[in-house]
């Protein structure tokens, strides 16, 4: 069976559970990589993977592997500090992409674009209170007007931080190596208020989901909350349990930041996302949760279980 989706971003976090949810109905997937060795890594030279190497930023090859896909999932990515130039520019170019048969981009989405907004649902005004969250206004009004202007689908699937298999941000990825190094598990600002996460497997099996059921708008946008954990340091404990490590919580204040802030770009431009942190910002996804209502996340101490093995194993 020839591949009809093109994965962009397969080797980061949320594009990997994607693909391995398609790969694991036997859905053959066509994915673009900067790393083939990296991504030959990650998918274990399965058959129903077929890698190509290049960038997304190289427009004409990127129309040329597009041309025959109904469907390509845009999970690019770039550090904070490289959004601006490449978030955007990318994005244009997957646009282009897949208005040659007006296939559907598959776009997972973010909270940025409605600022320090306590419950966010589909139809809730967007207030960006950082540049990020600006640029990612700008990015899905591009995919929606191109969208109504009938060059290609767009569904746009609205996520919480994530957490998972090879999720490997600097705020995820610490808390698991660190379990299994029997270390106190790092986290920002508060550990004693409300937080909404996803796991990947759970995310990817929903805009799956979405995917398969078809679209009848051509820009049809959902949230998906994942699971609200009631406080941070009862999660990070139950990491640390599963782990067999002591039950340690290691928080960084605001002032962390600021002050490494002038020293690394990366985290200058985390600065400006910790009020994500000092309160509480709920996805309502009540609108996917009606259309798929059999939907069960992966128990908590089973979708843990499977993230430590994974880092366990991907040292």
């Amino acid at each position: 069976m020839k591949s009809e989706i093109l994965i962009l971003g397969s080797t980061g976090s949320i594009g990997y559970a994607f693909a391995e949810n398609l790969i694991s109905k036997s859905v053959p997937v066509t994915i673009l990589v900067r790393n083939v060795k990296k991504a030959e890594n990650l998918f274990k030279a399965s058959s129903k993977v077929e890698i190509i190497e290049g960038d997304v930023q190289d427009l004409s090859l990127l129309k040329q592997i597009s041309k025959d896909k109904k469907y390509i999932f845009h999970g690019i990515n770039y550090p904070y500090n490289e959004w601006f130039g490449n978030m955007d520019t990318a994005t244009q170019k997957v646009i282009e992409a897949a208005s040659q048969n007006k296939g559907m981009i598959i776009f997972p989405g973010n909270v940025y674009n409605y600022g320090n907004m306590a419950v966010i649902s589909e139809d809730s005004i967007e207030n960006p209170c950082s540049k990020k969250g600006v640029l990612r206004v700008e990015i899905e009004k591009m995919l929606r007007d191109a969208a109504q202007a009938g060059k290609c689908k767009v569904l746009n699937v609205c996520l919480p931080d994530f957490w998972g298999p090879n999720v490997l941000n600097e705020g995820i990825r610490p808390i698991f190596e660190n379990a299994l190094k029997g270390k106190a598990l790092p986290y920002m600002i508060q550990t004693d208020i409300p937080h909404q996460l996803v796991f990947t497997k759970d995310a990817a099996e929903m805009m799956v989901r979405l995917m398969q059921r078809g679209m009848i708008e051509p820009y049809e946008k959902y949230n998906y909350g994942g699971q609200i954990q009631p406080d941070m340091k009862s999660f990070l404990n139950r990491i640390s349990r599963l782990a067999n490590s002591p039950e340690k919580v290691s928080v960084h204040s605001k002032w962390i930041f600021s002050i490494l802030g002038l020293f690394v770009p990366m985290l200058k431009e985390v600065k400006e996302m910790l009020y994500l942190f000092e309160g509480t910002v709920i996805l309502n996804d009540t609108k996917v949760r009606n259309i798929f209502p059999d939907f069960r996340e992966t128990p908590l101490d089973e979708a843990i279980t499977e993230t430590l093995n994974w880092f366990k194993n991907h040292k």
